[in-house]
């Protein structure tokens, strides 16, 4: 806590207990200024695989070369979102000349989509800049620490597969 913010009463620590309290509130600002960074982040490398490209359209991009063939079914699902929306974002994917489309074989109502050999290349640029980018922002830091911050990652994302805003599972249980 700041001097001039004062902690919370303990009623309105909601269980937290409150010696955990600052260490939980510094999370969160840490927390806050990555994602901000992250949407930042998501938005430049999307203009850098293709200027016309919107910010959320570079993670779809990601997904669909790690996933391909994909279906937008199935994008729609990964990300959270109707198909109105995977598909907006799709068809200007393809227009962008960046993702095709084929009919599904096992299901002629479907489609599967992955990336384009221009696609493909473009994002793989983008990806090789990002990570020389990582590389100039860690490089100094002792190869252990950028694995366990990786490690520290992966875990903490993995909280979020099956819990909602509150963290609570799929029971409704913390």
């Amino acid at each position: 806590m700041t001097e001039t913010q004062e902690a919370p009463p303990v009623e309105a620590l909601g269980g937290i207990p409150r010696e955990e309290y600052e260490t939980y509130c510094a999370l969160e600002r840490q927390l806050g200024i990555l994602f901000r960074r992250s949407r930042a982040l998501s938005a430049e490398m999307g203009r850098a695989v293709h200027p016309e490209l919107e910010p959320g359209a570079y993670g779809i991009l990601v997904r669909i070369d790690e996933a391909a063939p994909a279906r937008p079914s199935d994008l729609a699902g990964f990300f959270g979102v109707g198909k109105g929306t995977i598909s907006r974002q799709l068809k200007v994917l393809e227009e962008l000349g960046l993702i095709g489309r084929e009919p599904d074989p096992l299901d002629g109502r479907a489609h599967l989509l992955d990336l384009t050999q221009e696609g493909r290349e473009r994002l793989h640029r983008a990806r090789t800049a990002r990570q020389r980018r990582f590389y100039a922002l860690l490089g100094t830091w002792p190869q252990e620490d950028v694995r366990l911050l990786g490690r520290m990652l992966e875990r903490f994302n993995a909280l979020g597969e099956n819990t909602g805003p509150e963290g609570q599972g799929a029971s409704g249980q913390r």
